[in-house]
């Protein structure tokens, strides 16, 4: 109980710097500006709960799908629970559920007994019947042609389960090992423990220090906003009535830009028009002449020749093409339009909208000259709430708390470390049972080893069975050596594996894998399981109410995400201390303060008349009247009829086709002068026209629409004028509601930054998770995975023991030295073309002396 009381008193001390708002009523706006509280001291938790096994997490991936294969059925998460509650009586009327979900784990029980009760009695047989000469223990070897084959395969098949024992020997020495060197990392993690949860302790009392300082930040940004009230409430009303107000006052400035954009349109029609009118002149002249002078070189004797003569009168035939295509000498000029904008233009609009605008600019001014008894006011209310805040956390021992839980902690430390040297014992003495059960093994392997060593390097396919070698029959001798082995030591392998594969197995089901999908918190959280009167186990403990929705998951999962101890042990419900700062009562203060506020903006004028009359005067200017279209049709036509350079072009190539004389020169020369005179005198007619184009179509937009837009743009001044006028009471009442709220929401800021940091920044209790983590990792990971995987390898092994038996003994025949053999007795009277050499098992008896085949 010492440690819940503790712990009760810890959380009730990190509540005091909790402010909480309830209030109801009048919805509050968003604060315009986000205070920054900065970031509230936290201490650094050294502990990573996270295992990477490394390499050999390979070995448990196997074991783990071999547990899988073994045990299918997902976790029975209703019978755990059902058995929980009885105390383990619901096993026997649910012994049925119980074997079905242990039926993998009893059948290969049931295998590793029988293998551990019957392999001993097997060894015993197979010694007597070797004694009596029978199951191999004669030392006769008959003689077959198949004998190389047969030993080939043996030795293979007896080599690739050597090896597989071997690398089962080698799996579970690695996982004895690994547990071994991950023990030693046991002491770091339970180290980085124990010292977050000195961080913890130490750093909270900062940390609440911390949250009532800043109300030092609320204040000066209150403060600031009641010094600057002009700036900011003004700057919202004039912001609000700027809605209209702006869009007015840029249609006027708008109509500035379109009245001197309309002067340079018509400037450019005047020049460009000028320009164009005598440009056309002088080109019309020049294409005449070159039009003459070419139809006179085509009267020259070569165009009679059958060959020039239909390239002479193609070019002849395009001749009347030389000429312009446009008449701009009919178009009207813009001279009467042009004095008209000018006379518009002398009356300086911009500067008038300029006036309007600076009227409407000083409106904050106007705010700041209304409401200073009311800021007064509103700095008094913030002293009597910071001596609030300060006053409260003065209630509650949180420091002398915190020094009692970490004189916990630190005898906790002490306890831990006086049981280090006992389980480094304990491992130590674990450590040699593993190794003397994978010694075992390899004293096997050594025997197999060494057995196909000799009996390999050894072995003279032109010796007799009776006439081996000494290394071959050494050979044949060390696998019989490790079938003798194999006998004595695989039952106690295998009954060591089958205790250990129960124990680790079953763990890994019940416990290990739960815990990773989280079922297991299904299970504890499960109501009534601890208590049957109770809902929830930790609340009923700590608080004494089992109906607080506060399970082992949800505090797990919260400290899992660093999360406050205040959140995550819903502390709210038992230290809400919301009646001690009820923000309400400041909000009606603040109110109060701010009723009757008046401002008065009948003053400001938008747009004086000189400004509305020129506007009006602009639409007179009669840009309206010019004949657009003849405009744009002329401009449409282009400056020639024909394209000059593509006519040059074409008199180059037809002139290229006539025989080299005196018209194939002249015709070169013409197409060069009309050349010359695209440059100098199409070139600069196409951009006058271009910039005519471009001004004319421009002027008939503007006149297309000129009169509404007048119209609308001094409807909007009008509006906007009747806005300020009679109708910006509603606006200035609105945006004082809002910079009112703007002054609390700087307290509901506070309030919920409180609320946020004790949630998630304040006393994070990642420690405590951490704990749960660690003790998953030194239970599974550490200790369960490893102890798995020993008896997996080293199952694997004990299993290939018995081909390893069955194939030592067939090949220890092929390299032991035999006491008789097959002999052959009239072996001149064979025909050898018939009789095959080594073929003495149906045709002769059995002797004592070696054969005297040339042969052998």
């Amino acid at each position: 109980m010492l440690w819940k009381t503790g712990l009760i008193f810890l959380c009730w001390g990190l509540t005091s710097g909790e402010l909480q708002d309830r209030q109801s009523g009048t919805p509050a706006a968003p604060a315009r500006t986000t205070l920054d509280f900065g970031l509230v001291p936290s201490g650094v938790y050294d502990t990573v709960a996270y295992y990477e096994p490394g390499a050999i997490g390979i070995l448990f991936n196997m074991m783990h799908a071999f547990l899988y294969v073994v045990q299918p059925n997902p976790f029975p998460e209703d019978l755990v629970i059902r058995v929980a509650k009885d105390k383990f009586g619901a096993i026997q009327s649910e012994y049925q559920k119980v074997i079905y979900y242990e039926l993998g784990f009893v059948v290969c029980a049931a295998l590793g007994l029988l293998f551990t009760v019957l392999l001993p009695l097997v060894g015993l047989l197979f010694c007597l019947c070797r004694c009596c000469d029978n199951c191999g223990g004669e030392m006769h070897q008959r003689q077959r042609k198949n004998a190389d084959c047969l030993r080939g395969l043996l030795t293979t098949l007896l080599l690739t389960t050597t090896f597989i024992i071997t690398a089962g020997v080698l799996c579970a020495y690695a996982a004895n090992q690994n547990l071994s060197s991950q023990l030693k990392s046991m002491r770091r993690l339970v180290k980085s423990n124990l010292k977050d949860l000195h961080t913890f302790a130490n750093q909270t009392p900062a940390q609440i220090d911390y949250l009532i300082s800043k109300y030092d930040t609320v204040k000066q940004h209150v403060l600031h906003d009641l010094e600057n009230v002009g700036v900011i409430l003004g700057g919202r009303i004039h912001e609000e009535l700027g809605k209209d107000v702006q869009p007015a006052l840029n249609g006027v400035l708008s109509m500035t830009g379109t009245m001197r954009d309309t002067k340079d349109a018509l400037e450019n029609v005047s020049l460009s028009l000028e320009t164009l009118q005598e440009g056309t002149v002088k080109l019309q002249a020049n294409l005449s002449l070159v039009r003459g002078s070419l139809s006179n070189a085509l009267n020259d004797p070569v165009c009679t020749h059958p060959q020039s003569f239909e390239i002479c009168h193609n070019i002849r035939s395009t001749l009347p093409k030389l000429e312009i295509a446009a008449n701009y000498s009919s178009l009207t000029d813009v001279t009467n339009q042009l004095d008209k904008v000018n006379e518009v233009l002398k009356t300086d609009l911009g500067q008038i909208v300029e006036k309007g605008f600076a009227s409407f600019n000083d409106t904050p001014n106007l705010v700041t000259d209304q409401t200073r008894n009311i800021v007064e006011g509103v700095k008094v209310l913030l002293d009597d709430v910071g001596s609030n805040v300060t006053t409260f956390t003065k209630l509650f021992p949180v420091h002398s708390t915190l020094t009692n839980f970490t004189k916990m902690i630190s005898h906790t430390h002490s306890q831990i470390e006086d049981i280090y040297p006992q389980v480094d014992q304990m491992d130590f003495y674990r450590w040699i049972c593993c190794i003397t059960l994978c010694c075992m093994v390899v004293l096997i392997l050594t025997f197999n080893f060494l057995g196909l060593l000799c009996g390999i390097l050894g072995f003279d396919r032109h010796a007799t069975p009776t006439t081996r070698g000494c290394v071959s029959n050494t050979g044949g001798n060390l696998l019989m050596a490790g079938v003798g082995f194999s006998f004595l030591f695989s039952w106690v392998l295998m009954g060591m594996i089958t205790a250990l594969f129960l124990v680790g197995g079953n763990l890994e089901k019940l416990v290990c894998e739960p815990f990773q999908t989280r079922q297991l918190f299904k299970v504890l959280d499960t109501p009534n399981l601890v208590n049957t009167a109770w809902k929830n186990f930790i609340p009923g403990y700590l608080y004494n109410d089992p109906e607080l929705d506060l399970t082992a998951y949800s505090l797990y999962s919260n400290c899992k995400d660093n999360r406050g101890i205040y959140s995550a042990l819903h502390l709210d419900k038992v230290f809400n201390i919301s009646a001690f700062f009820n923000t309400s009562v400041y909000s009606k203060d603040v109110s109060r303060k701010f009723e009757g506020m008046k401002v008065d903006l009948r003053g400001i004028i938008l747009l004086e008349s000189e400004g509305k009359q020129n506007l009006i005067s602009f639409t007179e200017t009669g840009i309206n009247e010019i004949d657009f279209a003849a405009y744009l049709e002329e401009v449409n036509k282009g400056v020639t009829r024909i394209d000059l350079v593509d006519f040059a072009s074409r008199l180059d190539a037809q002139a290229d086709q006539l025989s080299k004389g005196t018209l194939q020169t002249s015709l070169k020369g013409h197409a060069n002068t009309i050349r010359q005179i695209h440059i100098q005198q199409v070139i600069p007619l196409e951009k006058s026209m271009s910039t005519l184009n471009q001004s004319i179509r421009l002027l008939e937009r503007t006149s297309s629409d000129l009169p509404v837009r007048v119209r609308d743009v001094l409807a909007a001044v009008d509006a906007a004028q009747y806005l300020i006028s009679h109708n910006a009471t509603f606006v200035i009442n609105q945006e004082t509601e809002k910079y009112k709220q703007t002054i609390i929401g700087y307290f509901k800021q506070y309030i919920d930054w409180i609320r946020t940091s004790l949630a998630l920044e304040v006393a994070t209790c990642k420690p405590l998770s951490n704990i749960v983590d660690t003790a998953e990792i030194l239970g599974c990971s550490f200790l369960l995975d490893s102890m798995n995987t020993f008896w997996f390898g080293l199952g694997c092994s004990t299993l290939f023991l018995l081909p390893s038996i069955i194939l030592s003994v067939k090949l220890a025949k092929f390299y032991r030295r035999m006491d008789t053999e097959d002999v052959y007795d009239d072996i001149e009277t064979i025909p050898m073309k018939n009789i095959p050499t080594y073929d003495t098992m149906t045709r002769f008896p059995r002797a004592s002396a070696p054969p005297r085949h040339a042969d052998w």
